[in-house]
């Protein structure tokens, strides 16, 4: 059973699948990085706060000794449109990646024609004339 793992574990798909996996993680982080850095401010000098921290209180919570504030229930939408923008730009560059490399592998050439000739049928009917004489 471990040689049946290993070998299914280094079959080539599964092994790019990880690579891949890999640098979609790594780029992924690239990428909040710079919506958090340099797009959430951009667009936060709208509405002069910082984009990310943007939300909509339903309840007010109390603030306690430390300052922190608790029991307040709010809809983070400044954050989930980060994550939105996140998602379009690594989808996009996932796409034009996908997209580059499908024109870069080789075209299939089409299979080769089959032998002209007689047909099955032609052979067949050759053979039952000849098995009448």
């Amino acid at each position: 059973m471990l040689k049946e793992f290993k070998d299914f574990a280094m079959k080539g798909n599964l092994v790019d699948i990880a690579v891949g996996f890999v640098m979609g993680a790594a780029f992924n982080k690239v990428v909040a990085s710079f919506t958090g850095g340099i797009v959430s401010p951009l667009i936060g000098l709208i509405f002069n706060s910082d984009f990310k921290d943007l939300k909509y209180v339903i309840k007010e919570g109390i603030a306690n000794a430390d300052g922190v504030i608790e029991g307040e229930v709010s809809v983070l939408w400044g954050a989930f449109l980060t994550n939105v923008i996140d998602f379009v730009i690594v989808a996009f560059v996932m796409f034009m990646i996908v997209k580059s490399v499908n024109k870069m592998k080789k075209k299939e050439e089409p299979a080769p024609e089959a032998p002209k000739g007689p047909s099955q049928e032609d052979l067949l009917a050759e053979i039952r004339d000849l098995l009448k004489k």
